[in-house]
């Protein structure tokens, strides 16, 4: 079972108004609905505020949180657009009733609830100001405190504002983007780590500082896409490569359509079938030519190809029948 909380709150009774929130909880929440094939991923409980009628008070927001971790569910995430407030005591989440901010959701509060759930995962992704202290104790001299199984994704630092662009938060956009794929590994599976690393690099030195903070023996996937390449085409790496360091010899015969006169060598169906997994291999960065600048030439000048780094990483998953 995999279950989400997604809140976005743009009313505030007392406090500025905000725009991009909804919008940011309704992708999230259809993004994690379904897998890319369509195929059902999360259960989703969405709750947004555009008006006083869709007020989110403290009390639905905390009994939502409680619901959601209550159980023993394989991933419990729970997604927040809205105000923040940090002061001495820590951080809070502001709901649609709050004059101060300190009378929002602590998110001490929060983790101590994520943190007694029997949830094999838990989830936390905050887009809001300040949100980067989550996870952080006064009372442990302002170290990070997460229990086993949890993590904690955040669109700035303690010290930053959550920025809007476009009616859009800047590191919601960034997560919708990566969960859509931008942050798939080979296999099609997009983690907490590797959506951490999406953001990171798409956000320069000036801009808000994404906060990642984990407490896992293993990355969880939070969403499957299709993968770029297929699995039975990756496991070729094995096949094709003897060892890590062997070089795969080309040559004309491996080219469906070399230029003619081709040194009396004529395409061969079954080096035509390899060199286009080879090619494949060599647009993800897997295996790249020896001598050559090009796959190509390679073959055409009897050369040969070999794995990259990260091919050998995924040639040792394969033997290992990791993957």
């Amino acid at each position: 079972m995999k279950k989400a909380l997604v809140i976005g709150i743009n009313y505030y009774e007392h406090i500025s108004q905000l725009h991009g929130c909804v919008n940011d909880a309704c992708a999230v929440g259809q993004v994690l609905a379904r897998n890319m094939d369509g195929s059902k991923n999360f259960d989703v409980e969405q709750i947004v505020s555009v008006d006083k009628n869709t007020s989110i008070d403290r009390k639905r927001l905390k009994d939502s949180v409680l619901e959601l971790f209550k159980d023993d569910s394989e991933i419990a995430v729970f997604y927040f657009a809205g105000h923040g407030h940090i002061e001495a005591v820590g951080g809070f989440l502001i709901t649609s009733e709050c004059q101060r901010g300190d009378d929002g959701l602590s998110l001490n509060e929060l983790l101590d609830i994520a943190n007694e759930s029997k949830a094999r995962n838990k989830i936390l992704i905050l887009d809001s100001c300040h949100s980067g202290i989550a996870g952080t104790v006064k009372a442990f001299g302002d170290k990070a405190f997460i229990g086993e199984g949890m993590t904690i994704l955040t669109a700035s630092t303690k010290d930053q504002y959550a920025n809007e662009s476009n009616g859009s938060g800047v590191f919601t956009s960034l997560l919708v983007d990566a969960l859509n794929g931008g942050a798939a590994n080979l296999l099609g599976d997009v983690t907490p780590g590797s959506i951490y690393a999406h953001i990171d690099q798409s956000l320069g030195s000036w801009e808000q500082r994404p906060i990642f903070k984990t407490n896992v023996k293993a990355f969880t996937s939070l969403r499957k896409v299709m993968p770029p390449i297929q699995i039975a085409d990756l496991h070729q790496i094995a096949t094709l490569f003897q060892s890590p360091s062997y070089e795969f010899p080309l040559d004309p015969s491996f080219e469906p359509q070399p230029p003619s006169p081709n040194h009396g060598i004529s395409p061969d169906p079954l080096n035509n079938a390899k060199f286009a997994i080879l090619q494949k291999l060599n647009r993800l960065n897997l295996v790249k030519p020896v001598g050559e600048e090009h796959m190509y030439f390679a073959a055409m000048n009897s050369k040969s190809c070999k794995l990259t780094a990260l091919g050998e990483h995924y040639w040792n998953l394969i033997k290992k029948q990791r993957i």
